[in-house]
């Protein structure tokens, strides 16, 4: 076969449908464009809301904007630029970047990118709508109970938020696990974890701190709805909850956030800086280190944003000390940028500008950072503009000045086009001196003690003319930032036609072409190397000449390498989805499932729930040897097993990353279980247990019959023996339903005051989050039982039920330590 025919053939299977057809799209180079420009968009309504924000508060006693709508518009401006806008658009990029930097054609899950997408759109729609209906939240982008709760905040406006909010998480999550896996199992043969290219290092980092990180805050968020719709106390004082819990929550999830946005523009930044110095980066090794240290660090910190609410004074010398600490691994990277910089011979194209920009501006953010570690300078400024001005020195210097310098390094990459040096200096120039005019004033205004949060000031303060600077400074970052997105949309069309790898760089992506093609590469290179393109220039040419591995295309089938994950060894093929309107069915389900509960329509949020459960479950149907994926062929013995023939695949890595996010789930749960017991001044346990004794060790003991009885059943299953496998699956899946079925009758029977006591209504919590996994288990633990039958499972086909055994085991897990939790321990410790 020709190179033209192999690229024709190969065009066949990975281009998207057309028109309409676009919808279904899940190749990972479509979806990542799609991230980003919807980031943008949201972008650009957050910066006309902080426009808005600055004209209110350029002079004193003015009445531009009321009071009722500041609110809205701060709260809404936080929301968007946090979550709408700085996570979306990196995990846009790293959805783009990845599977290219790694020598991979797609991500390990493509339907889960395009579900994230989707319920990252319709999450920020139902945000976005509020405003326009004029009932945006208005309790700032943190949500303070009780501020947010249903007495201080009784319309529908925070409901926008917490239903929607959530809504983007689950977007998050999907990236948060198909990152970690596709970056672990997908990557070149050859490729060890030390030849990796480092950008992936940053993302591997962002990636599990997201499955970490963000659990946290969608408990929060759940509670808090469930306190407002339903009248559950979890934050309510009288009824034995506690203010304070949502701030734990929220700042488990917000100060990880901001090293999750970080460290992928980090990443940015130590990808350019070797190209641009033409020589490899220096200290490679230490900020591999400095990244994994950052990232656990990050967990540990959260507290610094609660110094001010009386915490005990040896926890703010802690937290104080380990905020500090956080500065030494980002110190080895910036040192490590450096003297890259000294020992190369730089050139100073478009993209360092933007370097350069983010060198001295996150610096400079970096060491009020430090100052705000101080428990004592923290009480002085907390709540003024001091703190404004810090965060914003480190978002937009540690993320928006690398986030632009990317775009600039990539362009040719989405356009076969070079950027303009004229307008894209203008851009830079007008968006460094404003940026730097904006938050420095503000840096004074709240040394001179301006609150944050205020929607107007009397004249005469000191304030006056700082406040007049920030704002003229403010509108010349805009322009300057207009002007930048003006160059970026004119070089479409007129820029320069790039040469093949413009930059000269050394990673692989410069080998899929500019633009690159769907496939990204028509073979597969093994990789020796963490510089491929420098060590062996022939790349350019010998991908797209076919001339490595997994160039068998008859069969029509995604495929992918998948390798070990130190070793980089070639172990089996990964067939993937081709298009699928599942995941725009799956999403449209929940945004009813969003929409039913704001308007409080509840007979409707359960046809939601009812909708969305079954495309899901149709949508995991087409799996292994399901006709639409991978059924036996002529051509399935080439170069490895294909993974569904295996023990060992990527969904089985899925369901274990994914287990780690719910497993930060419920740890979140019981954080909250034993903070309100410990702390909450109204708490109150009762004498007995409200739970049936009985019923609770029925339901645990059938879960560990069942677990136990699977395992021995994968373990045949591996050894080949496939005797009764459709009838003991059956059996299984019908111990799994009347498990569930006594959990169900065990919490209907409870006498749980749900609206006047927090442990009550925590309980009935962990009691749903039980039901639900059990429940799920029995469900898809019967639909393998009739995939057996059909012949998608076998002893040719023993993946599927190897990946749901880790399920099971955790249900198990979590199950008892429920029962020792919050039953048995308050038990032994009223005795």
């Amino acid at each position: 076969m020709t190179s033209a025919e192999l690229q024709r053939r190969m065009a066949e299977v990975w281009d998207n449908l057309p028109g309409w057809g676009q919808l279904a799209a899940v190749n990972h180079t479509s979806i990542g464009r799609r991230f980003m420009v919807t980031g943008a968009i949201f972008f650009l309504i957050g910066g006309v809301m902080a426009m808005l924000i600055r004209t209110q508060l350029a002079l004193p006693n003015q009445d531009i904007v009321p009071a009722d709508v500041y609110s809205q518009l701060f709260t809404m401006h936080g929301t968007v630029m946090m979550f709408l806008f700085a996570i979306p658009i990196l995990e846009g990029l790293a959805i783009y970047m990845i599977p290219k930097l790694i020598g991979a054609r797609d991500l390990a899950f493509p339907r889960i990118s395009s579900l994230g997408y989707y319920c990252y759109l319709f999450g920020g729609i139902i945000i976005m709508s509020s405003l326009f209906f004029g009932i945006a939240p208005d309790s700032g982008w943190f949500m303070y109970t009780p501020l947010s709760s249903a007495e201080f905040s009784p319309g529908p406006g925070s409901d926008f938020w917490l239903l929607g909010i959530t809504f983007v998480e689950i977007s998050a999550m999907a990236a948060g696990v198909e990152l970690t896996v596709s970056i672990l199992r997908t990557r070149a043969p050859g490729m060890t974890l030390s030849k990796m290219p480092i950008f992936c290092w940053y993302i591997l980092a962002m990636a599990l701190m997201i499955v970490f990180g963000f659990p946290p805050l969608i408990l929060g968020s759940v509670l808090l709805e469930l306190e407002r719709a339903a009248g559950m106390p979890f934050f309510e004082v009288a009824g034995g909850g506690d203010p304070i819990l949502w701030q734990h929550l929220f700042w488990l999830f917000g100060h990880p956030e901001v090293y999750i946005i970080f460290l992928p523009a980090a990443a940015v930044i130590s990808t350019i800086i070797p190209v641009f110095s033409k020589r490899p980066i220096i200290g490679y090794k230490w900020i591999v280190l400095s990244v994994i240290l950052t990232a656990f660090i990050s967990f540990g910190i959260w507290v610094h944003h609660m110094f001010t609410v009386g915490i005990p004074a040896l926890a703010q010398a802690f937290f104080s000390v380990a905020t500090m600490l956080v500065a030494i691994p980002t110190a080895i990277q910036i040192f490590a940028w450096l003297a890259t910089l000294w020992m190369g011979r730089p050139s100073y194209n478009l993209p360092m500008l933007w370097v350069f920009g983010f060198l001295i501006v996150f610096v400079c953010g970096g060491l009020t950072g430090v100052m705000l570690a101080l428990v004592p300078f923290n009480w002085q400024v907390h709540d003024t503009h001091f703190v404004v001005a810090h965060l914003h020195y480190v978002l937009i210097g540690g993320m928006v000045y690398p986030l632009i310098a990317g775009i600039y390094y990539w362009l040719p990459q989405f356009s076969g086009r070079m950027p303009s040096l004229r307008l894209g200096r203008w851009g830079f120039w007008l968006t460094f001196i404003g940026m730097n005019t904006t938050f420095f004033m503000m840096h004074l205004t709240g040394l001179l003690g301006m609150p944050r949060r205020v929607f107007t000031y009397e004249s005469g303060l000191g304030w006056d003319g700082l406040n007049l600077l920030s704002s003229v400074g403010g509108f010349i970052m805009t322009l300057g930032i207009g002007l930048v997105l003006l160059d970026i949309l004119l070089h479409f069309k007129f820029g320069k036609k790039a040469e093949p790898n413009p930059w000269q760089a050394d990673t692989l992506e410069w080998a899929t072409g500019t633009p690159p093609v769907s496939y990204n590469f028509t073979s597969i290179p093994t990789v020796n190397s963490r510089h491929p393109l420098w060590d062996d220039p022939s790349l350019l040419t010998s991908i797209g000449d076919g001339e490595h591995g997994l160039t068998e295309i008859r069969h029509g089938r995604r495929e992918l390498f998948g390798t070990e994950v130190m070793s980089g060894k070639l172990k089996a093929i990964f067939h993937i989805p081709t298009h699928s309107w599942w995941p725009l069915l799956s999403s449209l389900g929940l945004a009813l499932v969003c929409v039913s509960l704001l308007v409080r329509f509840y007979p409707l949020a359960i046809v939601g729930c009812v909708l969305a459960a079954i495309f899901l479950l149709r949508w995991s149907w087409e799996n292994g040897a399901h006709p639409a994926m991978a059924p036996p062929t002529d051509y399935d013995d080439n170069e490895a097993p294909l993974h569904s023939r295996t023990h060992d695949g990527p969904g089985l890595w899925g369901m274990i990353i994914t287990l780690l996010a719910d497993g930060a789930l419920y740890m979140s749960l019981l954080f909250g279980w034993l903070y309100l017991w410990m702390v909450a001044p109204e708490w109150s346990m009762p004498d007995t247990s409200p739970l049936s004794l009985p019923l609770l060790f029925t339901a645990g003991a059938l879960l560990t019959i069942l677990v136990v009885f699977y395992h021995l059943q994968i373990k045949q299953l591996k050894a080949g023996n496939v005797r009764g496998l459709e009838r003991n699956l059956g059996l299984l899946g019908i111990v799994g339903v009347v498990h569930t079925a006594v959990l169900v009758t065990l919490t209907a029977g409870a006498p749980l005051d749900l609206q006047g006591s927090a442990h009550d209504a925590v309980i009935f919590v962990m009691l749903a989050y039980l039901i639900f996994h059990s429940g799920l288990g029995a469900i898809l633990t019967v639909m393998q039982a009739l995939r057996v039958r059909l012949g998608y499972v076998g002893k040719q086909f023993p993946y599927e039920p190897i990946v749901l055994r880790p399920w099971w085991t955790y249900t198990l897990g979590v199950f008892w330590c429920s029962v020792a939790s919050f039953v048995l321990l308050p038990m032994v410790w009223g005795s």
